[in-house]
This record gives structure tokens, sequence and C-alpha cells, in this order.
């Protein structure tokens, strides 16, 4: 594959979990299971193509309305999560970044995904970013209310301002090149609002646990054949 092709960031709404358990008959908790493994499956392509950063939104401001069942589970499998890929981010050198609210996940949990951004900071190869109690909308709110509260002018306030109060300022490209969602939903749903303005985008049919690697290498080759002209 053409290396100048390949995407820098690369942002997946990972949807689809529970219709992917429903169509087999299969209990909802296995859906999410079942995506859990395929996040660690497309990080690994994705770092293997030459993919610098990679995005998974694996949890809505919104999906606090589900059941207090699923939520939990929910929880604790990204509890879970957290435990295993940041032993196996410490050892590939790959900075771990949270977007989202911290406030109203599980205190165990904030723990853990505070100590997992603290002991990978320092790395800059490759960055795993998941989008956890995340909103686009919300997300510009709280970077509004963080710019009013240390003082910035707002008359005299730019975009760059901004980018910095984001959930992404510490990326060294915060903007997806492109954004991916499956389950066959044409919508981003809210999904990075302010850095998605000139991104690509990629619809799959395919529920999440069946969008594997090769599927992630065949939207990156459908994307090295697209023309970008950021509205020149």
């Amino acid at each position: 594959m053409d290396k100048m092709k390949v995407p820098v960031h690369i942002a997946i709404i990972a949807d689809g979990n529970r219709r992917w358990a429903k169509e087999r008959g299969l209990p909802t908790l296995e859906g999410h299971r079942r995506g859990a493994e395929v996040v660690k499956q497309l990080s690994k392509k994705a770092k293997a193509l030459g993919v610098k950063i990679i995005t998974f939104w694996v949890f809505s401001t919104e999906n606090w309305k589900r059941t207090v069942e699923e939520t939990g589970y929910l929880m604790n499998l990204f509890d879970t999560f957290v435990d295993l890929e940041r032993k196996e981010a410490v050892k590939e050198k790959t900075r771990i970044i949270h977007m989202g609210r911290k406030d109203r996940i599980p205190e165990g949990l904030r723990k853990k995904i505070i100590q997992a951004e603290e002991e990978t900071k320092h790395f800059t190869d490759y960055y795993f970013v998941v989008a956890l109690d995340y909103g686009g909308r919300d997300e510009v709110v709280r970077a509004v209310q963080k710019i009013h509260n240390d003082g910035l002018s707002m008359s005299n306030l730019q975009e760059s301002d901004i980018d910095n109060y984001l959930d992404t300022k510490d990326l060294p490209q915060p903007d997806p090149d492109i954004i991916i969602r499956t389950s066959g939903e044409s919508r981003l749903s809210g999904f990075m609002s302010w850095q998605s303005a000139y991104s690509e985008y990629c619809f799959s049919p395919l529920m999440f646990p069946d969008f594997g690697p090769d599927k992630l290498e065949e939207a990156i080759k459908e994307y090295g054949e697209r023309k970008r002209r950021f509205g020149k």
C-alpha cells in the first residue's frame, strides 16, 4: 500500500454490537464483548498499515439511557479492557487518550483511565483514543466553559483557541482524515463535531463485530483514491 495515501488519523464509530447479537440470537452483552475484541484487532491492523492515530467511539453521552444492566456490563467491560490495553500500550509505546466526560463514569474506571493516560503520556509513535461518555456538542460546551473560566477574551477568540480546549488537544493531528461508521447508519450523530469539518466519511453496512481488519484495509484503500481539497 502506498504509504503516502495512508491516513494519519482514523476515527471509528463502533456501532451495531447489540443488533449483531440479536440477529444471532445471542445476549446483547455478547455483542459488546465481541466488539471489544474487534477494537483490539483494528488497532493492531491500523498501526501495522502506518496509521498514527486511531479513535474509537464506544459510549456516547446518550448511552446512559440504556438499561442499568447494560450500562453496568459495559462499564465492567471497559474496566477490564483498560487494564489490558494499558499494559499493552506501555509495551508498544502507544499513548492512550480519553475523549469525553470523566465525572459520570465509575470511580474505579475513572482512576484506571487517568493512570493509563499518565503512564503513556510521553509516547508519540502511536495514539489510541477512546471516546467514552462522549458527545460532540458536550465537548464543545465543556471547551467553552473552560475558555470562560480561564478568562480568555471572547472578542478575540480564534479557532486555535478552541482547538486547545477540546478533548483532542494533545493529538498531533486532532482532525480525522476519515471517519468510519458501521451498522449501515449514514450519520455522525454528533461525533467529533468540531474536528470532522473536512473529514472523509465511510459508512459500512456491516455491524461492528463483523468489521474486521480486512474491511479496515479496504476503507483505507478507498480513502487513498479520494481527492481532498479542503475548500480550495
